[in-house]
C-alpha cells in the first residue's frame, strides 16, 4: 500500500494536469473517485479505448449529471467523506454549478479543494483559454527554450501541463492534506499552470540576476550553448546526450572520446566554443550509439544514448530498476518515487466512465432505493 493509503480524493473529470495530479495520487495508494460527465464532450483529443488513457489509471469512476439539482447533491455527498476534490476548469465554473469552494467547505470543512488553472483564479488573464503552449510563454520558460538565432522550441506539453502544473497541484493538495490534519479545517489550493512554471525557472532566473544566464536562446551552459551540454548525432544515425559541466566530468569525456585537451580552445574561452563543438560532433559521428555506449558505460563523463519511446523500456538501467510496465499491452511508467516502506503498486486500469457508479454510490451510503431513482432520472450511470 502506498503512503497516501486511507486517503480519498474526489476527482471533477477533465484532461492534462489534474487528471496527472490524480493519477499521482492514485499510485501512491489514494482512493481516487472521478466524477465523469454522463454525456460525451469534446475534449479536442479523438475518442479511443480506455486502457489507452495511462492518466486515468487506479480511479473508481462515476458518472454524474452534475448540470442536474440532483446530481449536485451526488457530488456533495460525496465530498462529505473525503479528505480533497481536484478539479480543473476556469475560474467560476464550479460555482455555477454550485459546487464551489463555499458550498463544498459548508458540506466538509476539513475539504481540501484543489483548483488547477492555466493563469490561477484571479488576474486579467484568469478566464482566458490557453494550453501548456501559452502558460510557460507567459513564465518566460518556453523563451529560453531552443537553440541560437531558432525559434522557441515547446518540450512537448511537459513544463506546463505536468511539471508546472499536475505536481505543483499534487504537492499543493498534499500540503494542505498535512495541515489539515493539524488545524482540522481546510482551504482552497490555487495552482496555476504560469506559476508553477515560472517556479520551475528559479535557478534561471538566479542566474538572470547574476548576470550568469543571458536572455537569449541556446547561449548559456544549460541551453545547448555550451559545447559539453548538447545531442550529437552518431554514425548509425542516433544521439547521444552529453552533459559534461564540471571540469573533471569535461576532461574524462575528452579521455574517453580520444581527444587531446592541447588541440582543443579552453573551456572558458567562448569564442572556442564552436571549434570544440565541431570537434565533438566530428568525433562522436564516427562511432555508433552502440559503440559509445560500451565506451562510455562506468564513466563519469554524464554522457547517455537518446532513447526513443519504443527503445526506453529496453535499456538496462530501466530494465534493471523496472521503471516501465506494460498492462493490456499499453507500455506505461511505474509509480514513482519510491519508497522503503510503503511501497506504491499500480492501480486499476483505466475504465470506461461511470462503471463504478453503483459500487461507489453502495460504499458512500446510498441506498439501493436512491441509487435506482438517479439511474431512472439520468442523474448516474455510465457515460453515453
Amino acid at each position: 500500500m502506498g503512503p497516501l493509503a486511507g486517503f480519498r480524493v474526489i476527482e471533477m473529470a477533465g484532461i492534462g494536469p489534474a487528471p496527472f495530479a490524480g493519477m499521482l495520487f492514485s499510485d501512491m495508494g489514494a482512493e481516487v473517485i472521478r466524477v465523469d460527465r454522463r454525456e460525451a464532450s469534446d475534449l479536442g483529443i479523438p475518442g479511443r479505448e480506455p486502457k489507452f488513457d495511462i492518466l486515468n489509471r487506479g480511479r473508481k469512476t462515476i458518472a454524474v449529471d452534475v448540470k442536474a439539482e440532483a446530481g449536485r447533491e451526488v457530488v456533495k455527498r460525496l465530498v462529505a467523506k473525503a479528505d480533497a476534490l481536484i478539479e480543473g476548469f476556469r475560474p467560476g465554473v464550479m460555482e455555477r454549478l454550485g459546487l464551489g469552494p463555499d458550498a463544498l467547505l459548508a458540506v466538509n470543512p476539513k475539504l481540501v479543494f484543489g483548483r488547477m488553472t492555466g493563469f490561477g483564479q484571479d488576474g486579467p488573464m484568469a478566464s482566458a483559454a490557453g494550453h501548456d503552449i501559452n502558460y510557460i510563454a507567459l513564465s518566460g520558460a518556453l523563451h529560453a527554450i531552443g537553440r541560437q538565432g531558432e525559434a522557441p522550441v515547446p518540450p512537448l506539453n511537459l513544463v506546463g501541463d505536468f511539471g508546472g502544473g499536475g505536481m505543483f497541484l499534487a504537492f499543493g493538495v498534499a500540503c494542505a492534506l498535512l495541515e489539515a490534519q493539524r488545524s482540522g479545517k481546510g482551504q482552497v489550493v490555487d495552482a496555476a499552470m504560469v506559476d508553477g512554471s515560472a517556479t520551475l525557472m528559479a535557478i534561471i532566473y538566479g542566474m538572470y540576476a547574476q548576470g550568469a544566464w543571458k536572455d537569449e536562446r541556446g547561449v548559456n551552459v544549460l541551453d545547448t550553448g555550451a559545447p559539453w551540454y548538447d545531442v550529437y548525432k552518431t554514425k548509425d544515425g542516433k544521439w547521444l546526450s552529453v552533459g559534461s559541466i564540471e571540469g573533471r566530468f569535461y576532461d574524462e569525456l575528452l579521455q574517453r572520446l580520444g581527444l587531446d585537451p592541447a588541440t582543443l580552445p579552453k573551456r572558458g574561452d567562448r569564442k572556442g566554443w564552436p571549434d570544440i563543438r565541431r570537434r565533438l560532433a566530428d568525433t562522436i559521428a564516427s562511432k555508433t550509439r552502440a559503440e559509445w555506449d560500451e565506451i562510455f558505460a562506468g564513466s563519469d563523463a554524464c554522457v547517455a544514448p537518446v532513447m526513443s519511446l519504443a527503445e526506453a523500456e529496453g535499456h538496462s538501467h530501466n530494465k534493471a530498476r523496472n521503471t516501465f510496465t506494460t498492462r493490456d499491452g499499453v507500455l506505461q511508467p511505474q509509480p514513482a518515487p519510491r519508497f522503503s516502506r510503503t511501497k506504491p503498486e499500480l492501480g486499476s486500469a483505466p475504465k470506461r466512465a461511470g462503471v463504478d457508479t453503483d459500487a461507489v454510490l453502495k460504499d458512500f451510503g446510498f441506498n439501493t432505493a436512491e441509487i435506482a431513482d438517479l439511474k431512472k432520472g439520468g442523474i448516474v450511470g455510465v457515460a453515453s
